[in-house]
């Protein structure tokens, strides 16, 4: 079973102050290193959703959200609609989660049962990262705003297998997260 990274980076940094897929985290980008985490779980193709103008690194597909304004949702879509028909599913990422261990992307790969979406769920909600298989990839038109899967998932608990983490990775929204993290 082939499943695709979907990289949700294509938000306005309002908070950052500057585009956050081009901030250092460590030796790379802020994207690359999500980029990394995608390849390491084994998810292949690597999309991101990005704006235009943000390069993307080697080897990853490029769909453009001309309006990032419109929303986490607006990105999903595009995202969803990059994947190649070739494959059975796509694990949506954050590009400010560099720190996301791959090993629970694994999980959500190996623990899925037979239900259409697995996410992982920690501190009573559920978040990325998500696995959404192509049956279900239609849900992503009901999502609003920057709500992204959450509020769809919650109201349709049956299509979907929780995976209990430890915690969801730490976004990155200002230089202080970023610096934080190291």
């Amino acid at each position: 079973m082939q499943i695709a990274a979907v990289i949700l980076a294509a938000g306005a940094s309002t908070r950052f102050g500057s585009p956050k897929q081009a901030a250092r985290f460590g030796e790379r980008t802020m994207l690359e290193a999500v980029v990394a985490v995608a390849e390491a779980a084994g998810l292949h193709p690597v999309i991101a959703v990005v704006p235009s103008g943000v390069a993307v690194p080697r080897d990853v597909l490029r769909a453009i959200n001309d309006d990032p304004a419109a929303g986490m949702s607006q990105s999903l879509r595009l995202g969803l609609a990059a994947v190649g028909m070739d494959v059975d599913g796509a694990v949506i990422l954050l590009g400010d989660q560099p720190t996301l261990d791959p090993s629970v992307i694994r999980r959500l790969l190996s623990d899925g049962g037979g239900r259409p979406v697995v996410a992982a769920h920690a501190e009573g909600r559920i978040g990325p990262p998500v696995l959404i298989r192509r049956a279900a990839f239609a849900l992503a038109d009901d999502a609003t705003r920057d709500d992204g899967l959450r509020k769809v998932l919650a109201s349709h608990p049956e299509l979907v297998t929780m995976i209990p983490v430890a915690a969801h990775a730490p976004d990155v929204d200002t230089p202080g997260d970023l610096e934080r993290l190291g």
